[in-house]
């Protein structure tokens, strides 16, 4: 499941980098490179356990299930997180600089 939600992720943000000139100015690349990472790592684990359980690796329990899509999610959620931060850190557009600068009244 960490495997399918990361590939989504991947494939949705790629579109959404490649449709969108604003999307990259706002570094969605940075998010495209963060899930198709996160898409190769649980490949190469898919790989490795696939050769070390077998066919059982195709029939796993509800509860693994569950557990592998929850980490998934996360792994979605904390990249997005990432490049929230690294976007506030660039700000492209200068808006958290400007509202950094501007003086009260």
């Amino acid at each position: 499941m960490t495997l399918l939600i990361a590939l989504a992720a991947a494939f949705a943000v790629t579109i959404i980098w490649y449709i969108s000139s604003k999307a990259r100015a706002l570094k969605v690349g940075l998010m495209c490179y963060m899930y198709w990472g996160a898409s190769i790592m649980w490949f190469v684990d898919a790989l490795f356990a696939y050769k070390a359980q077998g066919t059982a690796y195709f029939t796993p329990a509800h509860a693994d299930m569950i557990n592998d899509s929850f980490l998934g999610l996360c792994a979605v959620a904390l990249g997005a997180i990432i490049w929230l931060c690294a976007l506030l850190i660039c700000d492209p557009k200068g808006v958290v600089k400007e509202v950094l600068t501007q003086k009260r009244k």
